[in-house]
Formats: C-alpha cells, sequence, structure tokens
C-alpha cells in the first residue's frame, strides 16, 4: 500500500528532528573544543578559525595523564567484556539448554541483582575490593562492573541460546563433542550477533561507568577517562577550560560512535533475536 505524500512528508521531518536533537550536542561539543579564548563563548557553531590547541594541551599537562586514563578505560572495558562473554556464555549454555529444577528461580534472580541501583552495593563492594587488595587499582574496577554488565549479557544469551536448534546439539553430540566443543564449534558461530551486541553494550556500560571508578581508586595513574574528564578545572570557579573539557568528550566519545557504526547491523540482528517467532 503506497503511503500518502503528507504522511511521507511527516514522516521524513519527524526522522530529521529526532536526528538533529540527537546529533546537535555532539556537533556543539566538537565546535566548542575547536575554540580558545574568547571564541568560546561565542554562539557560533561552525568554527571560522579551528584550533586543535585544546586536543594537544590534555597530552602536555604532566599532572593530569589523560593518555594514561584513557589506556586505563580501554584495558578495564576490554576485560570487563572478555569476561562477561565467557561467563555470560557459560551461564546461558547452561540456562538455555539444560533442564533443571530452580531455572526460572535463578533466571529472576540474575534479574533482579541488576535492579539494585549503584549506591545500594557501593559500601559492600568497597570492603571487597579492599579485602581482595584491589584498592586504587584500575583492574579491581573489573570486579564491580560485572555487576551491571553480566545480567544483561546473561538475560540475552540465554534467549538466543534457547531459540537454537536442539537437532544440531544433538547431532554434534552423535559426534562425540562435549558440551564445551559444542559451545565452541557449534553455538557460537550462530551466536555472533548476540555477542556482537552484548558485549558492545557492556563496554560502553564499562567505559562510561562513574562512580565505582571515582570510589574505588583514588591514585592519578590509575584513573579511568570520567573521572579524568570530571578533575578537569581551572583555578577557580570562574576559570573552567571548558574547550579542554569538550575535547576530551569528543575523544571518548568518538571510538564508542566507530564501533556503533561499524557493527550496527549485528546490534540489530541480536537485539531483535527472539522477537519474532514462527
Amino acid at each position: 500500500m503506497k503511503r500518502p505524500l503528507l504522511g511521507t512528508i511527516a514522516l521524513y521531518f519527524a526522522a530529521f528532528l529526532i536526528s538533529a536533537v540527537s546529533v546537535f550536542p555532539f556537533i556543539y561539543a566538537i565546535g566548542t573544543s575547536l575554540k580558545t579564548g574568547s571564541a568560546l563563548f561565542s554562539t557560533e557553531i561552525i568554527v571560522s578559525n579551528p584550533s586543535f590547541e585544546n586536543y594537544i594541551s590534555l597530552f602536555k599537562v604532566a599532572e593530569h595523564p589523560f593518555g594514561t586514563h584513557v589506556l586505563n578505560s580501554i584495558m578495564v572495558s576490554s576485560l570487563v567484556v572478555a569476561v562477561s562473554l565467557f561467563l555470560g556464555v557459560s551461564a546461558a549454555y547452561a540456562l538455555g539448554r539444560i533442564n533443571f529444577k530452580g531455572r526460572g528461580l535463578l533466571l529472576a534472580t540474575i534479574l533482579g541483582v541488576s535492579m539494585f541501583p549503584q549506591v545500594a552495593v557501593l559500601s559492600g563492594m568497597f570492603e571487597l575490593i579492599r579485602f581482595l587488595g584491589l584498592y586504587n587499582r584500575a583492574i579491581g574496577l573489573v570486579l564491580p562492573y560485572l555487576i551491571f554488565t553480566l545480567p544483561f549479557t546473561v538475560w540475552v544469551l540465554t534467549t538466543f541460546m534457547r531459540d537454537l536448534p536442539q537437532e544440531l546439539e544433538d547431532a554434534a553430540i552423535m559426534d562425540g563433542c562435549s558440551p564445551a566443543r559444542v559451545v565452541v564449534q557449534v553455538f557460537m558461530p550462530l551466536l555472533w550477533p548476540a555477542l556482537v551486541s552484548t558485549g558492545l553494550l557492556a563496554f560502553i556500560a564499562a567505559w562510561n561507568e562513574f562512580l565505582f571508578a571515582l570510589t574505588f581508586v583514588i591514585d592519578n595513574q590509575e584513573r579511568t577517562v570520567p573521572v579524568s574528564i570530571s578533575l578537569l578545572s581551572g583555578n577557580s570557579k570562574y576559570d573552567i577550560p571548558w574547550g579542554k573539557i569538550m575535547a576530551a568528550s569528543v575523544l571518548v566519545t568518538l571510538p564508542l560512535i566507530a564501533l556503533v557504526l561499524a557493527f550496527q547491523k549485528k546490534i540489530v540482528s541480536g537485539l531483535t533475536a527472539g522477537g519474532v517467532k514462527g
């Protein structure tokens, strides 16, 4: 059925409006990051005399090693993704392919864990981090980050694993495959859309996390980028380096945009898995 002209115009207008509202803050941040001095207070979106001084200065200040903070975030986020996917696939196989008593209750418990706000578990997690000797170390953030990445990972992968044909598993077992080989050699190639979507969302969550990073790490060399940006300040409240803050924000946002654009098809197919039956 052909869509009416008025409906088409309204659809394109709505799409344009949503895109403009979504993209404008990032465009404004890029424009501000290219300004220096009094130009920071101008309202122009397209900068007439762009300068990369803010970007260069981020990596020149010895007291604020922004480059080290970026590397810390990459390390922590990558480890969170690796551990989340390993534990998520293992749990998804057990919850999605093996019938045992209490499976529904266990899934509900996993989902319930994700409903607790970070503040509710902050004190207990702080004591655990200190007990394990991970306090004030960037790698110690991997453990608390799993609290909010694992539940989502397990639920999405369990749904995906449950929908895989039983005949594939039966044929692999008949050929002498162990459960580990079934998961790695049979199911993993079919799980790529779900693995990419859950892994990317886990990476974004760990990359942007602020509260745990601020509480569990006070050594300047071990900080991650969200805390690093929050600590960018001038000598007074009237001397805030907005240009440097915007430059740092742009730098830490670009990798996420690149990842989403690179894997957008797999993300959509992963998140919509199980939504259509038949």
